[in-house]
């Protein structure tokens, strides 16, 4: 009933908004009537002067006003004589007045029953929050989950299951807000802190902050062997430009790594960067699981750190064609390229789209953002010798 009404309201806003003008024209046809009142009025002044009722300076004055309005009601008639006659221009104006109340509601109802859905039940919000599971959307669940932390924001555990969505989705400052908020509830552990560092660093588009760098360093404090604390303190390393200590790290991963651990593909990806020669000491690495995609441990914030897609977006590549997922890898990759040219001043960034051009074999774009790299890094000579060093060790020139 409400949105009947709604509609209907609408519709006669709508009617209202057009007749209105018409109506306005409609007066203004009167204003031929206001001549004869006027003629009339300039007679009785001249009859009241001969009388002796009115001055001879009183009628001057009343002569003068009375003929300055019968000369704008002339022009206002003469206007409209021009223009279209009278009759005519009324008989318009309630066609138009009829179909506008005929045509509009009419329209409406029949646009209605086309393309809406007027047998459906009403459904409010809150039942469809109480859709089953399985046949609801990623938005309506996170909106739900959000709408139960706004009442209860001391839940811990609905943070925690809060948290990895939003890194699936991208949204890596409400992640960190959720597993700040997990760890505070539900007490500190190795994982917690690597989680939060990832967060950390897919926030800074890939890049290893002092604050991730915290974070890691805490989750290894409380467990050594924390796979994706000890492969993003290798990144760190890394980009720190201690790629010899990075290696290692690397290196020890992939020789204590389980048979099958789904990391073990984007860790020898990155030890292979560092090493091309490098090849892992540990039998139980195949080639098949060497090429696993790396759906547990360093995953959404490690990819983000080469070339730049969230978790949320690799997911959604692997079901695209070949051309569509490069397609889209091309789109950050050229985002990340238009973001360098406001900030020059990020060195990571350079060196991850070095890398990503080099990934999508496009050479010559990788020679070409290394030459602005070192014309926008100029004066910064170690920042410099990191750009060449990562152009000699990818080959580029020569």
């Amino acid at each position: 009933m409400t949105l009947w009404f709604s509609f209907a309201l609408m519709t006669a806003a709508v009617m209202f908004s057009v007749l209105w003008p018409l109506r306005r024209a409609q007066r203004a046809l009167g204003a031929g009537s206001d001549l004869a009142v006027y003629r009339d009025q300039l007679a009785e002044i001249k009859r009241d002067r001969l009388s002796g009722l009115i001055g001879e300076a009183e009628a001057k004055a009343a002569h003068v006003e009375v003929s300055r309005r019968l000369l704008a009601a002339a022009d206002v008639a003469e206007a409209q004589s021009q223009n279209s006659p009278a009759t005519d221009s009324l008989h318009r104006r309630r066609m138009a007045a009829l179909v506008t109340l005929l045509a509009l509601p009419i329209g409406t109802f029949a646009l209605y029953l086309l393309v809406g859905s007027p047998n459906e039940p009403a459904q409010p919000l809150a039942a469809r929050l109480n859709t089953p599971m399985e046949k609801r959307s990623l938005p309506a669940l996170v909106a739900k989950v959000e709408d139960h932390l706004g009442q209860n924001p001391q839940d811990g555990r609905g943070w925690q299951v809060l948290a990895p969505i939003y890194m699936r989705m991208g949204r890596f400052d409400d992640a960190i807000k959720a597993w700040r908020n997990t760890l505070r509830l539900m007490g500190e552990t190795a994982d917690g802190q690597a989680d939060l560092g990832e967060a950390l660093v897919g926030a800074a588009n890939g890049v290893v902050t002092a604050e991730a760098a915290s974070a890691f360093d805490r989750a290894l404090a409380l467990d050594a062997h924390n796979v994706k604390a000890l492969f993003f303190t290798g990144l760190s390393a890394e980009q720190d430009g201690k790629r010899e200590r990075a290696a290692a790290i690397w290196r020890d991963l992939l020789h204590n790594a389980p048979a099958g651990a789904p990391w073990i593909g984007l860790v020898q990806k990155s030890l292979a960067q560092l090493d091309p020669n490098a090849t892992p000491d540990n039998p139980s690495i195949t080639a098949d699981n060497a090429l696993a995609a790396p759906s547990a441990g360093p995953s959404v914030a490690a990819d983000n750190a080469r070339v730049g897609p969230t978790a949320d977006q690799i997911a959604v590549a692997q079901d695209m064609t070949p051309q569509d997922r490069a397609d889209m890898i091309r789109t950050m990759v050229e985002r990340l390229a238009q973001r360098l040219t406001q900030d020059g001043n990020d060195v990571e960034g350079w060196l991850r789209l070095i890398r990503a051009y080099v990934v999508l074999g496009e050479r010559d774009k990788a020679l070409g953002a290394a030459a602005r790299a070192r014309q926008a890094l100029a004066g910064a000579d170690d920042k410099v010798r990191r750009i060449d060093a990562l152009v000699k060790g990818l080959g580029l020139e020569g």
